[in-house]
């Protein structure tokens, strides 16, 4: 099983920057988390996280970062576009192909407004163009829940509105135990992650992408909802547009094809 799998940080603002690293290929993946990131980060978790990229090895090199350990107040997305030019700067890593989801994806927007040189392609997975009205109502609940320490209720709502009813079925069986799985011993980065998606609009700005982009989402998405899949695709010219019949926000988890849509993408899209 030659995955070449690797852990590493980098001192990114006076702090340390996780990311893990897999594959061997000469290009380059960049993959960047949603709002969970906030809760814990892909520290320990590298053979997990690798596995659904196989596809990519031969001809890439992806690297999973998680965003920055210690983030101060008021720390917006574009700080962490910021940050994350940064990490690639030290990386050695001039370009790349940048697969952001949800938060992550609101991250890659301005990555590649504020770094176009370092984005060679982008996707953007269940993810908006700005702070919506859906949005804003499901991260203002979970701020609340997470300000109470209510982790149970925290990871409910999560799964409640972002999957399937079938993949549901089986979820709820472990809800009597969410209470603890995953419970980090502070909510702090998560609120700061949250704040800074309460705070999003690039709205104005992303006519200004010119790297090929695809763009997927879910027609049921129940976080941001489906109508911010097509303003993303209004607004960004040439992007492609694709979106998942029955899946919401957790498509890129649930729909099998997922990561075959964004390999061809990246293969064979050109400006």
């Amino acid at each position: 099983m030659l995955w070449n799998v690797k852990d590493g940080c980098v001192l990114v603002g006076g702090t340390d920057m996780r990311y893990v690293s897999f594959g061997y290929g000469q290009k380059t993946l960049i993959l960047l988390p949603g709002l969970s990131d906030g809760l814990a980060t892909i520290e320990g978790k590298s053979l997990l996280v690798a596995k659904p990229y196989r596809l990519f090895f031969e001809h890439y090199t992806v690297y999973l970062f998680s965003r920055k350990d210690v983030m101060p107040d008021g720390y917006s997305i574009r700080d962490m576009a910021a940050d994350q030019a940064a990490a690639m700067e030290t990386l050695g890593l001039e370009t790349a192909s940048v697969l952001g989801v949800s938060q992550g994806g609101m991250i890659a927007q301005y990555l590649a407004l504020d770094s176009p040189a370092r984005v060679e392609k982008l996707v953007i997975a269940v993810s908006a163009a700005r702070v919506n009205e859906p949005l804003r109502d499901c991260v203002s609940r979970w701020v609340k829940l997470a300000e109470q320490g209510d982790h149970k209720h925290l990871m409910i709502d999560t799964a409640e509105r972002s999957y399937s009813g079938r993949r549901l079925m089986k979820y709820r069986k472990l809800y009597p135990m969410l209470g603890w799985i995953g419970r980090p011993k502070s909510y702090d980065r998560f609120l700061v992650n949250a704040n800074a998606v309460l705070g999003f609009d690039a709205y104005e700005e992303i006519e200004k992408i010119a790297c090929p982009t695809l763009i997927l989402g879910g027609e049921d998405d129940k976080i941001v909802g489906a109508q911010a899949s097509y303003e993303l695709h209004e607004r960004i010219a040439g992007s492609q547009l694709y979106l998942y019949k029955g899946l919401g926000h957790a498509a890129y988890e649930e729909a099998p094809d997922f990561n075959e849509r964004v390999f061809s993408f990246l293969e064979t899209s050109s400006i």
